[in-house]
C-alpha cells in the first residue's frame, strides 16, 4: 500500500483497498444505506472502514449499457469550491458546511491520484482547472471571497493571472478578463462508480436490488426490522422527495455533450476550464469544459429546474445553443467530433430549496411505536446537487458521526452553520 493513501487521516483513516481498516463482529452494528450513487457509496466505505456492518439498498446500480446511466455517472465530476459552477447552493448553512466537506474530498481524492496503480484504478485524475470571469475578481465582492478562501485551503499549484486567458486559447472576444488555476480532483465516473461498488463489497457490504417507497419515518420500524439494521441512511438523492415527504426537493436538469480529446482534431485540452453561472450571474451562460478520462472531453452546461424529463438529443436547440457557447469560449473546439458510443450525457441533479441536508431526522415516534426510543434512528444525506463527487467524503464522515449519536439515543438537532477551524485547511 503507498505509504502517502495509507496516512490519509480526517478524523479517521480511509482504506482505498477491499479490506476494512477496522474488521467487524457479529456484535457491531447493522447499518441499512438507501442509495447506490457516490454518496452513498463514500458512506458506506467510511462505515465499513469504522467498523459497521452495512447493507446498500439501490433500486440499480452503475453500467456501460446505453441505457440511461447514473446521475453519478452523468456527472461532471470536477471538484470544485462552492458554490459550484451551476451556482444552485446557496443556503447559508449549506455552504459553510460544503466549504468544509470539500476540503476532506479534496484531500482524499488527491491522494488516491498520487497512487499511480489506485488512480487508475478509481479513474482519479489530478489536472489544473482554470476558472474565468468576466470582470476584475476584485470587482465582484462574492468572487473575490471566494478566491482568498480558495487560496487559504490549501489547494495545490494556486495561480491568478489574466494571462490565463491566452495561455488556454481562449476566445479575447468573448469577454473573460480575469483568471485563476489550481489542481483540482477530475473523476472518471464511470470508471469510479464501479471502483466504488467493487470496493464497498470487498470490504463486505451486502448490495441488494430495490426500490423503497413511501416515507421512511413512518415505516422506520418495518425497515430496521426486515433488515436486522440498527440504523437507516437515507443517500436516495432525488427520490428523498417521496421518501422523506420533502416537497423541497427538485431535479436541475443537465447535459453533457462528449467529445473525442486525443489530439487529432484539436489541440488536446488537459484542463478544466469553466465560466460559473454564480461569476456571470446567469444560469443560462454556463461554459464547462472537463477533460474525461484521457481521451474524452465534455462540454457542457446547462442547469433547468424543475425539468423531469431526459428527453434531450445533440439536434435539441438548447444542446446546440451549449455547444456553439463552448466553441466561442475556445474556438479550436470547433473542430471536435462527438464520442460515437456515448454522445450526450443528460440527468438530474437532486437539489432541494435549503441545499444539502446532512441531519438526523428530527421528527420523534410516538412513545408507543414499538421502537427503543422516541428518537428516530435515520440520518439524511442528500441534495448535493451535481456536487456529490466534490462533497460525498465530507458528507459521509458526518453521517458516521450522526449514526454514532443516533445509535447512542441522543435527541436529534437540525444542522447548523459550520465553524471553518484553522484544522480543517486541507
Amino acid at each position: 500500500m503507498s505509504s502517502q493513501v495509507n496516512s490519509i487521516a480526517y478524523g479517521v483513516n480511509y482504506n482505498p483497498y477491499p479490506t476494512p481498516q477496522i474488521r467487524p463482529s457479529i456484535y457491531s452494528p447493522h447499518i441499512l444505506i438507501i442509495g447506490g450513487g457516490v454518496t452513498g457509496l463514500t458512506t458506506a466505505w467510511i462505515l465499513l472502514d469504522r467498523g459497521y456492518r452495512v447493507t446498500v439498498v439501490s433500486k440499480e446500480w452503475c453500467s456501460y449499457t446505453d441505457k440511461q446511466r447514473l446521475t453519478s455517472q452523468i456527472a461532471g465530476a470536477l471538484w470544485e469550491y462552492p458554490p459550484a459552477v451551476c451556482g444552485a447552493h446557496t443556503d447559508t448553512i449549506s455552504l459553510s458546511n460544503s466549504r468544509r466537506w470539500c476540503k476532506i474530498a479534496y484531500k482524499i481524492w488527491d491522494s488516491i491520484a498520487q497512487d499511480p496503480e489506485l488512480a487508475a484504478r478509481s479513474g482519479v485524475h489530478m489536472r489544473q482547472a482554470a476558472f474565468f470571469f468576466p470582470c476584475r475578481i476584485e470587482d465582484d465582492p462574492a468572487q473575490l471571497k471566494k478566491m482568498r478562501e480558495i487560496e487559504k485551503s490549501g489547494v495545490r499549484n494556486f495561480r491568478r493571472s489574466p494571462e490565463l486567458i491566452q495561455e488556454q486559447g481562449v476566445n479575447t472576444e468573448y469577454g473573460a478578463v480575469d483568471a485563476y488555476e489550481h489542481l483540482a480532483p477530475m473523476i472518471d465516473t464511470d470508471v469510479s462508480m464501479t471502483w466504488l461498488t467493487n470496493l464497498v463489497e470487498g470490504k463486505g457490504a451486502t448490495l441488494i436490488t430495490e426500490t423503497i417507497y413511501g416515507d421512511l419515518f413512518t415505516q422506520e420500524q418495518h425497515l430496521r426490522a426486515r433488515f436486522a439494521a440498527d440504523a437507516i441512511v437515507n443517500a436516495t438523492g432525488l427520490a428523498s422527495a417521496d421518501i422523506t415527504n420533502d416537497k423541497t426537493c427538485y431535479p436541475l436538469r443537465g447535459a453533457l455533450i462528449r467529445v473525442i480529446n486525443d489530439g487529432t482534431d484539436f489541440d488536446k485540452v488537459d484542463a478544466a476550464l469553466t465560466i460559473s453561472a454564480d461569476a456571470v450571474h446567469d444560469s443560462n451562460e454556463i461554459v464547462f469544459i472537463v477533460p474525461r478520462g484521457e481521451n474524452i472531453l465534455l462540454l457542457g452546461g446547462i442547469a433547468q429546474p424543475g425539468e423531469r424529463t431526459l428527453d434531450l438529443t445533440l439536434d435539441s436547440p438548447i444542446i446546440q445553443r451549449m455547444r456553439k457557447r463552448c466553441e466561442a469560449f475556445l474556438p479550436r473546439l470547433r473542430n471536435a467530433r462527438v464520442d460515437p458510443e456515448y454522445p450526450l450525457a443528460q440527468g438530474l441533479r437532486p437539489f432541494r430549496a435549503n441545499n444539502v441536508r446532512v441531519e438526523r431526522e428530527l421528527r420523534q415516534h410516538d412513545k408507543n411505536a414499538g421502537l427503543e426510543s422516541v428518537h428516530s434512528r435515520i440520518v439524511h444525506s442528500y441534495g448535493q446537487g451535481g456536487a456529490g463527487w466534490s462533497l460525498g467524503f465530507g458528507c459521509a464522515e458526518d453521517v458516521a458521526g450522526l449514526v454514532e449519536e443516533a445509535l447512542q439515543d441522543f435527541p436529534a438537532k437540525p444542522m447548523q452553520v459550520a465553524v471553518d477551524l484553522p484544522a480543517a485547511r486541507l
